[in-house]
């Protein structure tokens, strides 16, 4: 991947994010202290912030917020870690232009789920009354698989017990169907953080409910001379 340039003309630092579960997030902080020097560990509002000797750092956020039930241990680590092992269950509402899942999870363990096939056709940059025919049917193919998707979550929430709703895949698509009216019964549940996936199959699903309970973690590699 290239890097983009800093105004000094230097390139940027390379980041990426992870997902990485509870239990095994010691072993992470372990590994890239190993390979980045030893690190000051700050608490930051938005997360536990790790800064290597090298320059290196790494973000690790909570997939929730403790809601009164925080994490326990003896440092900012453990104590993430201890939160993020907690079983609470999540609904997911994952939708692209190609596809959709939704489905309810706990501990990466998917309790109930629907996945499905819809298309919305990409933008395109042609002109005139060709543009105008184009922008309608793929409005419509969008109202579509909104219509459609909202009602296969309220077929699969309907019966669960859950805290959270995360979104994911396309942003737009996934808080159009949050606002339909078919999933009002969820409206005042909070949202977590938005989740890049890509079109929705099985596997994607698994990996997502996975991901939805595990510590984020934000890397930036150290500044290139």
């Amino acid at each position: 991947m290239p890097h983009s340039a800093s105004p000094a003309g230097r390139p940027s630092p390379a980041s990426r994010t992870a997902f990485v579960a509870g239990p095994r997030l010691a072993g992470w902080v372990d590994r890239f202290a190993a390979g980045h020097g030893p690190l000051e560990i700050e608490d930051h509002d938005d997360g536990v912030r790790l800064l290597a000797a090298d320059g290196a750092t790494a973000l690790l956020q909570a997939p929730w917020p403790d809601d009164g039930r925080p994490g326990r241990g003896s440092d900012l680590v453990e104590r993430l870690a201890s939160l993020a092992s907690q079983p609470r269950r999540i609904a997911l509402v994952l939708v692209r232009r190609g596809g959709y899942a939704v489905a309810v999870a706990s501990e990466g363990v998917i309790y109930a789920s629907k996945t499905g096939s819809k298309y919305v056709q990409s933008r395109t940059a042609a002109g005139g009354q060709s543009q105008q025919r184009f922008a309608r049917r793929r409005s419509n193919q969008a109202g579509a698989m909104v219509e459609a998707v909202a009602e296969q979550a309220r077929l699969v929430f309907g019966g669960q017990a859950f805290e959270y709703i995360l979104p994911g895949g396309d942003r737009a698509l996934a808080d159009e169907v949050l606002a339909h009216p078919a999933l009002k019964p969820w409206a005042g549940l909070p949202r977590l953080a938005y989740l890049d996936v890509a079109d929705p199959r099985a596997a994607v699903l698994k990996k997502a409910a996975a991901d939805a309970c595990a510590v984020r973690v934000a890397v930036t590699d150290p500044p290139r001379t």
